[in-house]
């Protein structure tokens, strides 16, 4: 590195280490950070990256999967998964985010027993690089805990170094009152240790044991583990349950300082890696807490937008976007280097946190009920005081579209598409579940047989009972593919859907959620219209501020917008994305 510029990164390192560990020494300590994340020849770049908007375009988009949610019985999953993603997704989505794909205990991944391998059962890390040769790979990195049963954990049991200091203690008779819990299962579990008995945290599970980065060698065990992603072909880490890094008695335990600063490290790093890295945190919690992880655009390049999946719900349950609007226009642009990841449903549940301050009491009870009639689920989380609030909707997003506030009716599909097509349209970069893209019903056998609600879920297809479905274009399966499919390939050509393009929320009426995009060279515009309702509306071309020397098509119909006319009909849940460019 250049003089001038390795100081500036040992300076911004040194800093960073001193706020997280102020007792060690920063310089020794960032030899080994540099050491850890750049082994034996690998080296930094010159000059770190500046934040910018080219790490991503308009032609992204991303399947949100399993390793295994497609069998046949003879095939690896992940080859199976390669085919699948060959055969029916190339030009329609350029990245694929593989759920935990190494050998695990329970929460199917999320309890990792080994960090080095790719689970046996689903394939080897061969099969993770031929897919990260055709499409962007994302990957999670479960750094908040680990298995009950994996290799860390059975030696910190038997008091081996440096495991014996790897994981979180606390005490029964500590002030616990104010930790923030998205489960309701007790914070502590006793376990028997050659050292006695103690009390270890577990944020999630007992078979998942929060590690302690107060221990430096935490956090050089998992920069190797970035490492060993990159190095496989990995270009997105998702940082998952992030939020909970740091612990400290006495207070909430979630989004302390050292938690950020462990994010700002981490991105600092990425910054000078000679491959490009995008860092994602996974922090399902309200609006300004997500907001904070964006940091002063050196922490994380995209968070979720989990706010997005309950609202688009509630809007097409209620046939009113009203909530929607509101939130939308009240969100500020990513700043550059920064971008939201726009999803509808992931292999979780629908977040009902980050409606909280949004949608009232009432009106989230309402979108339980109904779900609950469509044969949903609702999982609870624990109140500091005692009483417990919802946490999730349990269901696939297709099945959770089946009927409105009102009931059933003959809409399901394109109420369905309409609750797709907005993630399309909005500031972002888009990403589908692979159940949303395959309409997959809910699985209640898997919540029997597996005793967990996030079953219902996380089906695992048949392959050949797949295709069969897909090579069928009467299916729910072919017809949504086909439907959702065509739209992102439209979109990949629109410079106005660029992730950081211009987005102003339309102030139209409670049935129309509108946003207005316009290309980074203003060259493009395009008036995103969606109706949320089950009734044909009229938009005003006033209201959208159509240029009445420009040509108006709608993209998605190729229809030309008659401008003698004073409005844009709407059919029931009807999107509309109307460009002076085509």
């Amino acid at each position: 590195m250049q003089p001038s510029k390795a100081q500036t990164f040992d300076a911004r390192l040194k800093s960073l280490l001193g706020q997280v560990y102020p007792d060690q020494n920063a310089a020794e300590l960032g030899a080994q950070v540099v050491d850890a994340f750049w082994p034996d020849t690998a080296h930094p770049r010159k000059r770190g990256r500046v934040p910018s908007n080219n790490l991503w375009s308009e032609k992204d988009a991303l399947v949100i999967t399993y390793g295994n949610s497609i069998l046949d019985g003879a095939h690896k999953p992940l080859d199976l998964l390669h085919d699948f993603l060959l055969r029916r997704l190339k030009g329609v989505v350029n990245g694929v985010h593989i759920l935990p794909f190494f050998p695990f205990t329970s929460d199917d991944g999320f309890a990792v027993t080994d960090f080095q391998s790719v689970n046996p059962q689903l394939g080897d890390w061969a099969d993770i690089n031929r897919i990260g040769g055709d499409f962007h790979l994302m990957s999670d990195l479960v750094l908040n805990h680990v298995s009950s049963q994996g290799t860390w954990f059975n030696a910190y049991r038997q008091g081996q170094s440096p495991y014996d200091a790897f994981f979180f203690e606390a005490s029964p008779d500590d002030d616990l009152s104010d930790v923030v819990r998205p489960r309701t299962t007790p914070l502590l579990q006793e376990v028997e240790t050659a050292n006695g008995p103690k009390h270890v945290w577990c944020t999630f599970s007992h078979d998942q044991i929060d590690l302690d980065f107060s221990n430096p060698e935490v956090l050089l065990e998992f920069l190797r583990i970035i490492r060993l992603h990159v190095d496989n072909g990995v270009r997105i880490i998702r940082l998952d349950a992030v939020a909970f890094l740091w612990k400290e008695v006495g207070t909430p335990s979630i989004h302390l300082p050292q938690t950020h600063a462990i994010v700002k490290l981490m991105r600092l790093l990425c910054d000078y890696a000679t491959e490009t890295i995008i860092l994602l945190t996974e922090t399902n919690v309200p609006k300004t807490e997500n907001l904070s992880y964006f940091g002063n655009r050196d922490e994380a390049h995209a968070i979720y937008n989990f706010p997005l999946p309950p609202l688009i719900l509630h809007a097409v349950m209620s046939g009113s976007a009203a909530y929607l609007r509101r939130w939308q226009s009240g969100m500020p642009p990513a700043q550059m280097g920064c971008a939201y990841l726009n999803f509808t449903a992931s292999h979780d549940g629908i977040g009902m946190r980050p409606a909280e301050g949004i949608l009232p009491a009432e009106e989230q009870a309402r979108m339980i009920d109904t779900i609950k009639q469509v044969g949903g689920l609702v999982s609870m989380r624990a109140l500091p005081d005692g009483r417990e609030a919802p946490y999730e909707i349990n269901t696939t997003y297709y099945e959770a579209t089946a009927q409105t506030f009102a009931g059933k009716d003959d809409h399901h599909f394109d109420r369905f598409v309409c609750s797709q097509t907005i993630p399309m349209s909005l500031e972002g970069i888009p990403a589908f579940y692979i159940h949303s893209l395959l309409a997959t019903p809910n699985d209640h056998e898997q919540v029997e047989r597996r005793g967990m609600k996030r079953g219902i879920n996380r089906h695992r297809w048949d392959y050949p009972t797949l295709n069969a479905l897909l090579d069928d274009p009467s299916t729910p399966q072919a017809r949504v593919l086909k439907a959702l499919s065509d739209r992102l390939r439209i979109r990949t050509r629109q410079p106005a859907f660029h992730p950081n393009a211009t987005q102003f929320t339309i102030p139209l009426e409670d049935r129309v959620f509108g946003v207005w995009r316009q290309s980074l060279d203003r060259y493009q515009s395009i008036f995103a219209l969606h109706n949320v309702s089950d009734q044909f509306v009229e938009v005003p071309h006033l209201s959208m501020n159509l240029i009445d020397d420009e040509a108006w098509v709608d993209l998605l119909s190729g229809d030309v917008v008659d401008m003698s006319t004073d409005t844009v009909t709407l059919a029931p849940y009807q999107c509309r994305w109307i460009s002076n460019r085509s």
